[in-house]
């Protein structure tokens, strides 16, 4: 299932918060290698895997699938690797008229300290992108809090912390938002629930490995052209100074503000294949959540 969500970056920013004297923000402001100091999670390094489960019933047809995925991360997250594996079949029965088409999934992508690289199987491509998690992070005040940006942002988006619940004892912080309930340990996922376009997706953490060593081979890419891409959000500089980038950011943020939807549409699809797959109410309310995440910010 396609999901663009600024639910999910406002949970990346919220994972960064260690501590005033620790988060990614403090370290933009004082450190010129500000990206590798990035702790999105409050653990050094981890091997997940998860079994995904899929179901929906949507104007007569029945949808089943299952999947796998594994996360690897060091360097507190600054350098991670997730691989996804899915097969979905949609049952059709109109009329007495049956059937079947199974679609398989298989998508790769790694954040390599600022830099985000999504795989393309089937076009044997590599797509490189700034990630906009950290974008939207370089656009606050050097001394804000990185938990506190989260939350707001999660709150903007109508989001709330809504309990704590032991999973494979670990004690989780349960955020839901968007249709979305995520069970989170010191800024990992390790179960989520969510509901889109009557299709459910859960995904449940099966093994779990912190702090331990992860070799590099984890993080290998497959021997593909690597294509650069222009940012989401078009013209949007990313420059090591927040100081003297943060007037042109507020321009171009303000220049999104004024898109309407069909015009945010045609630039955001333009380059990004993940965004043009996605249905007309999915990118409706991809852009509902910028416009509400420009607004917040103000």
């Amino acid at each position: 299932m396609k999901t663009f969500s600024l639910f999910v970056v406002a949970l990346m920013l919220l994972s960064c918060n260690e501590s005033q004297s620790n988060t990614y923000i403090d370290t933009l402001a004082n450190t010129p290698q500000q990206d590798t100091m990035l702790k999105r999670y409050k653990v050094k390094s981890g091997i997940i895997t998860y079994k995904i489960t899929i179901t929906g019933d949507v104007m007569g047809s029945k949808i089943t699938g299952s999947g796998t995925e594994s996360l690897y991360f060091t360097n507190y997250g600054a350098l991670e690797l997730v691989e996804e594996i899915t097969s979905q079949t949609t049952a059709v029965n109109v009329f007495g008229n049956k059937s079947t088409k199974t679609t398989e999934t298989h998508t790769m992508k790694k954040l390599d300290n600022g830099d985000s690289y999504s795989v393309d199987f089937k076009q044997k491509k590599i797509y490189k992108i700034q990630d906009l998690a950290m974008q939207l992070t370089k656009t606050y005040e050097p001394n804000a809090d990185a938990g506190e940006v989260g939350e707001d942002m999660l709150t903007a988006i109508g989001g709330k912390k809504i309990g704590n619940e032991t999973y494979k004892d670990f004690e989780c912080d349960i955020w839901e938002a968007m249709g979305i309930k995520q069970w989170i340990y010191k800024g990992v996922t390790l179960k989520s629930v969510g509901t889109l376009m009557g299709i459910k997706t859960t995904k449940e953490a099966t093994n779990i490995a912190f702090n331990i060593d992860v070799s590099e081979s984890h993080f290998k890419l497959p021997d593909y052209t690597i294509v650069e891409q222009d940012e989401l959000f078009g013209d949007v500089e990313i420059d090591t100074d927040f100081n003297s980038n943060l007037e042109d950011t507020d321009y171009d943020l303000s220049k999104i503000k004024n898109m309407s939807f069909e015009e945010w549409k045609k630039k955001a699809t333009l380059n990004d294949e993940e965004l043009g797959e996605m249905s007309e109410a999915e990118l409706r309310e991809t852009y509902d959540m910028i416009q509400k995440m420009i607004k917040m910010r103000g």
